[in-house]
Parts: C-alpha cells; sequence; structure tokens
C-alpha cells in the first residue's frame, strides 16, 4: 500500500513539474513575442519620428552644422534666432493669417456638406439614392489635379481670382468626409431617431438635437482632416493666388526659400516648424477622439 501512494507521489510530482515546464514555456513565448512586437513598433515609430527630430534639430543650428558629417543630432549651440529670421525674411504673418481664413471657413464648408449629406444618404429615401452614392465613391478615384484647369476657368469668369472665395469654394466639398460620417450614422441605433420623429421633429432638428451629439467623435475626426488638407494645400493656392497678400504658409515656405536661397537652411527649417506646429499640436489634442470616431465607424458598415 505504501509502494503505491509513493509511486502515486511520484507520478503526481512529475505532472506538476511538466505542468510548471509547461507554463513556463509559454510565458517564454508569450515574453518573446512582446519584445518582438514592441520592437517592430519602436522600428516603425522611429522611421516616423527621427525624420520629425531632424526637422526641429535642424531648425536650431547653423548651416554648417546642418551639413556636418557624422550629423550632429542635439544642437550644441540653439540658434533661436532662425526663428525670428525666417519671420523677417518673409511676411508670415500674413501668410497664418490667411491660412487661418482659409483653413477654417473651408473646413467648417466642408465638414457641414460632408454632414448634411451623410444624414441624406442614411436616413432619408430618395430615387437613385446607392446610385449616387456609388457615384460619389467613384470620384473619389479621381485625382484633384484633373479638376485643375475647369476650376480655375470657373473661378476666373466669377472673378474669385486671388480672393477667399476662389482658395475656399472649389474646396468645399469632402467625399472621403460624407463616408466616414455615413458609415458611422449607420451604427447609431434607429429606434431614437424613429423616437424623435414620432415627436414631431423634422430632419433639421432631429440631425442636430439626436444625430449630431451622438457622432462627435466622428465629426472631430472628419473636421480635422479637413482642416489638415486646407491647411496643407500647395497646389491650388499656388495657381489661383497672384499676388503675396493673398499666400498661404505652404506657399510662404517656397516663398522663404526663394527669398533666402539654399544656404540658410537653419532659417527655412524654422520655417517648416513653424508652419507644421499648429497641426502637431492639434493632431495631439485630439487623437483620442480620431481613435474614437474611426473604430466607431469601423463596427458596421
Amino acid at each position: 500500500m505504501s509502494r503505491q501512494l509513493a509511486t502515486g507521489e511520484r507520478n503526481a510530482t512529475r505532472e506538476a513539474r511538466s505542468r510548471r515546464k509547461g507554463i513556463n514555456i509559454r510565458v517564454g513565448e508569450t515574453v518573446v513575442r512582446r519584445v518582438l512586437v514592441y520592437a517592430a513598433l519602436a522600428a516603425v515609430a522611429l522611421l516616423f519620428i527621427g525624420p520629425l527630430y531632424w526637422l526641429f534639430s535642424s531648425a536650431l543650428k547653423e548651416p554648417g552644422d546642418i551639413y556636418q558629417y557624422p550629423p550632429q543630432w542635439v544642437p550644441l549651440r540653439p540658434h533661436v534666432e532662425n526663428f525670428s529670421n525666417a519671420w523677417q525674411a518673409a511676411p508670415f504673418g500674413n501668410f497664418f493669417i490667411n491660412s487661418i481664413i482659409v483653413t477654417g471657413g473651408g473646413a467648417a464648408i466642408k465638414l457641414v456638406n460632408a454632414t448634411l449629406t451623410a444624414y441624406a444618404f442614411v436616413f432619408l429615401r430618395f430615387p437613385f439614392k446607392n446610385v449616387l452614392f456609388l457615384a460619389m465613391l467613384g470620384a473619389l478615384m479621381v485625382p484633384n489635379n484633373v479638376t485643375l484647369i475647369v476650376n480655375y476657368i470657373t473661378v476666373s469668369n466669377l472673378g474669385w481670382v486671388n480672393t477667399y472665395l476662389g482658395l475656399i469654394i472649389p474646396s468645399a466639398g469632402s467625399i472621403f468626409g460624407m463616408f466616414l460620417l455615413r458609415q458611422y450614422m449607420m451604427t447609431l441605433p434607429r429606434d431614437i431617431v424613429e423616437a424623435a420623429k414620432v415627436d414631431g421633429a423634422g430632419h433639421l432638428r432631429t440631425l442636430w438635437q439626436v444625430v449630431l451629439p451622438m457622432c462627435k467623435p466622428m465629426l472631430v475626426t472628419v473636421g480635422i482632416i479637413a482642416v489638415v488638407d486646407m491647411w496643407n494645400d500647395f497646389i491650388w493656392p499656388l495657381i489661383v493666388t497672384n499676388t503675396v497678400e493673398m499666400r498661404t504658409l505652404p506657399i510662404g515656405l517656397l516663398y522663404l526659400r526663394t527669398t533666402e536661397g539654399y544656404s540658410n537652411w537653419g532659417a527655412i527649417m524654422a520655417g517648416t516648424v513653424m508652419v507644421a506646429l499648429p497641426m502637431l499640436i492639434l493632431f495631439l489634442f485630439a487623437q483620442r477622439h480620431i481613435v474614437r470616431g474611426l473604430t466607431g465607424g469601423a463596427v458596421k458598415g
């Protein structure tokens, strides 16, 4: 009897050891997998952060330090005056005002158009709705440069060349923003919208008081996409404006490079930082809403 008990204890001990060994192997595999994932993420992040860091670092260097080899990653003598030199070499105050007006007005119009169009495609019934939706999605495949000549002729005939209307109105539509809002609105509970209709709410009241509050994350996402698109636009402002007083910031960087030449890259990098910094700050404050909006719209399509 004692021999059987001893044998059972040995078997139990052996099984416990094998289980612990299996657990240790699984834990080790999990740790290795996590290390590999984090290493890959760090490598990808470095690809994006590296050029951005080099931009900010070069904005504080002398022109000779930028060309130094091996590269000087940390400025030994930061030259903050590069920013004042860039500001004085080009009328950046005027460029900022123009960009704020064009970006604010254009993004607001884009957001309104995208919201109204998305609501119509989700909650209204009208003939050929699906055909029109597919046609609008097909328009996304057409490059923007294809419509440059037609838009310029139209703007010129209306007398909007070198005006804020000419800068804003041709970019007033946002098919991609409409698509994102439509997909998000399709995930909303229809019972709430139907209840608003039963209470006598019209479409505009339903949109304003019921639908929009539930679409806040996606509205922020579409708004930020519209702001970044208008802020960084280069080709259309370059074509439709012909005076320095109406230029926007991306054109201002070209003007700065022409003024400073290719030698003073410290001032050019400082100007680039001044142009890019507002969008970076906007993204840092709104990234949580962007993630919520994109993931929320992906639940149901």
